[in-house]
């Protein structure tokens, strides 16, 4: 009597093992990437995001200037505490700390432990111990150069917003923003008012050559979008509209179309047949079948399809790249990300995290305002 209508399947706990590891591999990079995006260079350098709330051992360089030396006998002396040097103080601020090793070289900053004496390459010794205290004696003065003591010591976790601040406040970034929304927008909109329109057609419309038109449109979906990229570009020239925000607009429209007309045509086909003859026995038109009828009937799937034309529109970089004029002031913000932000920052971890999170943060929220209507949109061919 297993796996009949009403019973519980035996492998429902496969099936929950699996939902819960396809939501941890959908979650685990992007908590990682907002994690990241509120810590500096230097910390996620040298630990992983899941070891954010430990402290981190970081290598520092503190440099004192040869006014503090004091002569004693034949010999110059310098003491102080190498957690007192204003490069350091952001990340001491109550200046203590735990010294774990120290140098005098920038190549070996760990090259000895605290409490042991290093002798000096110019002559002379060093002495720091674990609180950061130091003794740095020379037969000579120690000059305009000072003495450099590198160290390594236990920083605690730092969150900071200091990313986004650097993010939005760089030059051209709300410009991108406004300039992606100009494009996402109508390339969403247009592409599904066109493809309803169409597969209501395709599906109730009785007219010459409609099994042709299926199956081009069926055909149309495997054509790549790289080989049609150049062509279409020609063609925008011909007509005058060059790389533009019309021609990024229709270029989106007519890569998006044949998947909306395929997806929306075999939903459409689906309605009830009694609803729509008996609209037109009462004398509807096709116009007012499709409006008063069809359209509310098929929210959800029109929903689903402008959540995937949104999200695949907003995170689009070929085609801006190619449809849209490479200055600043048509930059959307994946080519601002691209161009900018990972030429001139590539080393910068914390910026490129926060850059990221910024270009996901509106495709997550339009996902998660209409993921109801996806999941209804999916659901609704299975339970016709």
């Amino acid at each position: 009597m297993d796996n009949i209508a009403g019973k519980k399947s035996g492998l429902s706990w496969a099936v929950n093992i699996t939902v819960v590891l396809l939501v941890l591999l959908w979650l685990l990079p992007t908590v990682g990437l907002l994690v990241s995006s509120f810590r500096d260079r230097d910390q996620i350098s040298n630990s992983g995001w899941w070891t954010a709330p430990l402290a981190v051992e970081l290598n520092f360089r503190a440099r004192f200037s040869s006014e503090g030396e004091v002569l004693q006998g034949d010999t110059y002396v310098m003491e102080g505490n190498v957690f007192d040097d204003p490069e350091n103080a952001a990340r001491f601020p109550d200046g203590s700390g735990t010294l774990s090793a120290y140098g005098t070289r920038g190549v070996a900053p760990a090259e000895f432990a605290p409490g042991v004496t290093a002798e000096q390459r110019g002559g002379g010794s060093l002495l720091v111990e674990e609180n950061g205290s130091f003794r740095a004696e020379s037969p000579e003065s120690f000059g305009r150069r000072g003495q450099t003591i590198y160290f390594q010591a236990m920083t605690p976790p730092q969150f900071t917003t200091a990313n986004y601040t650097t993010v939005m406040q760089s030059d051209g970034m709300d410009r991108a923003f406004i300039n992606t929304l100009t494009v996402t927008i109508p390339a969403t909109v247009i592409p599904i008012l066109i493809a309803a329109f169409a597969a209501y057609a395709l599906a109730w419309m009785e007219f010459p050559g409609r099994a042709l038109l299926i199956a081009a449109v069926v055909g149309l979906l495997v054509v790549p979008l790289q080989l049609a990229l150049v062509p279409l570009l020609k063609l925008h020239t011909q007509l005058g509209i060059g790389q533009s925000f019309v021609g990024i607009w229709l270029a989106h429209t007519g890569f998006g179309l044949p998947l909306a007309i395929y997806l929306l045509r075999n939903y459409m086909v689906g309605l009830p047949r009694d609803i729509i003859e008996s609209a037109k026995v009462d004398g509807a038109t096709d116009f007012q079948i499709f409006t008063k009828i069809i359209l509310p009937l098929s929210f959800p799937a029109l929903a689903s399809f402008a959540i995937f034309q949104f999200l695949w529109t907003w995170n689009d970089l070929l085609v801006a790249k190619v449809f849209l004029p490479s200055g600043a002031a048509s930059q959307v913000m994946t080519v601002k990300i691209a161009d900018d932000l990972l030429g001139s920052r590539g080393g910068d971890w914390g910026i490129l995290a926060t850059a990221a999170f910024i270009s996901i943060a509106v495709p997550l929220v339009v996902f998660f305002t209409m993921q109801r209507y996806l999941v209804r949109g999916l659901l609704a061919g299975s339970v016709k």
